[in-house]
């Protein structure tokens, strides 16, 4: 299996200046084969590849005295960051995908370098191209073990000033094989909300802590502060990070609540069941675009998505356009004329009286387990016979 391992560096001074110098090199190639393609393009209709064309010249302006400086940094770096514009390209252009048109990248929001050769990792630091030469490793913290084969380490400077290395290795280890007898009692169905984060087919609703909204004043005041100081101080500059530092507080307490939400899900169950969302197209709406965001359903699915896989559950993603929320899972009624504010309704068939969520949950339940046999597997009622 592939793992990441996400550490914390503490570069020295000389260290930063290089690091720092790495990303501007990184930058300025990206910028440059850019303006190059659009520039072509653009006055004599001809296109040129990134990855076939531009990567051949990288190594004659090298030689040339302008560009002499580009051989203090990797050059698997440089390679890679054209790559990676070839890749944007064909995204952009492939009419299945809507990416759009790759744009210059800023030095406040890209710092970045990935490198494959030349690379360690020690008990407290990490060794990468060119700088263990003049400068020696990388102080790290290096809180889980790397076993296994390292692939590659790529290095990144965030907003407010700290430096993380995640570390790309593979463990030797195959993936655990899924159980082919479930029980039923064993598949939960969950299903997105906003006033509670996720609801199980238990009935259990998990609270939304909306961390957003806990620091929306805090972070209107430094925004604030921010605004006012003149463009290209100091002073910005110290407000701008103090800026970032609440945006990243608020992303790891995200991270760290859905973390052990979505492992205390994978580890007590055999199967899971949830909903696929169009996030992108419930963001339209102006008075929960918000409110969307913050919950970041997105984030929540692909860590039980990976951690499933992982450790060998099983997880289903059901139809965006089965109508969980609208169908009564006694008599399989639907009730078309549902409204969002309707949080409770009674079914005309048989007079069931539904929660929403509640309903919802148990219809995914249901669903997964026809999704799970239609697959081929057995499975289980209450933990009888199949």
């Amino acid at each position: 299996m592939l793992r990441t391992v996400k550490v914390r560096l503490y570069p020295t001074v000389e260290q930063m200046e290089f690091l720092c110098g790495q990303f501007g090199a990184i930058r300025f190639v990206w910028n440059k084969a850019l303006h190059a393609m659009s520039h072509l393009y653009r006055v004599h209709q001809k296109k040129l590849s990134a990855y076939h064309d531009l990567k051949k010249l990288l190594p004659i302006a090298k030689k040339s005295r302008k560009y002499h400086w580009l051989n203090n940094y990797d050059s698997i770096c440089l390679q890679q960051i054209l790559i990676n514009l070839d890749k944007a390209f064909k995204k952009f252009f492939d009419p299945k995908d809507k990416s759009r048109y790759p744009r210059f990248k800023k030095r406040v929001l890209y710092n970045k370098s990935y490198h494959c050769t030349g690379i360690s990792v020690l008990e407290n630091g990490i060794i990468i191209p060119k700088i263990v030469k003049n400068l020696g490793p990388i102080r790290a913290r290096i809180h889980r073990k790397v076993v296994g084969e390292l692939k590659s380490i790529t290095v990144e400077k965030t907003s407010s000033g700290k430096y993380f290395a995640s570390i790309l290795f593979e463990d030797g280890q195959s993936f655990p094989e899924k159980p082919t007898q479930i029980s039923a009692s064993k598949v939960l169905g969950c299903d997105m909300g906003i006033a509670h984060l996720l609801i199980d087919s238990t009935g259990q609703k998990h609270d939304n802590p909306k961390f957003i909204k806990r620091v929306a004043r805090n972070l209107r005041k430094k925004q604030k502060s921010l605004s006012r100081k003149i463009k290209g101080s100091i002073n910005r500059l110290k407000a701008r990070r103090l800026v970032a530092q609440c945006h990243e507080r608020t992303r790891n307490a995200r991270q760290d609540f859905q973390h052990k939400l979505s492992k205390r899900l994978v580890d007590e169950n055999q199967a899971l069941g949830v909903e696929t969302l169009k996030v992108k197209n419930m963001m339209k709406n102006r008075c929960l675009s918000k409110s969307i965001a913050d919950a970041s359903w997105g984030l929540l699915i692909e860590k039980l998505s990976y951690k499933a896989q992982r450790m060998g559950v099983h997880l289903v993603k059901i139809d965006q356009w089965f109508a969980s929320s609208k169908t009564c899972y006694f008599c399989q009624n639907k009730k078309i004329d549902l409204k969002l504010s309707e949080r409770t309704w009674q079914c005309s068939r048989c007079g069931t009286e539904h929660d929403r969520d509640i309903t919802a949950t148990i219809n995914i339940k249901q669903r997964t387990i026809l999704e799970l046999k239609a697959a081929g597997l057995s499975v289980s009622a209450c933990g009888g016979l199949a």
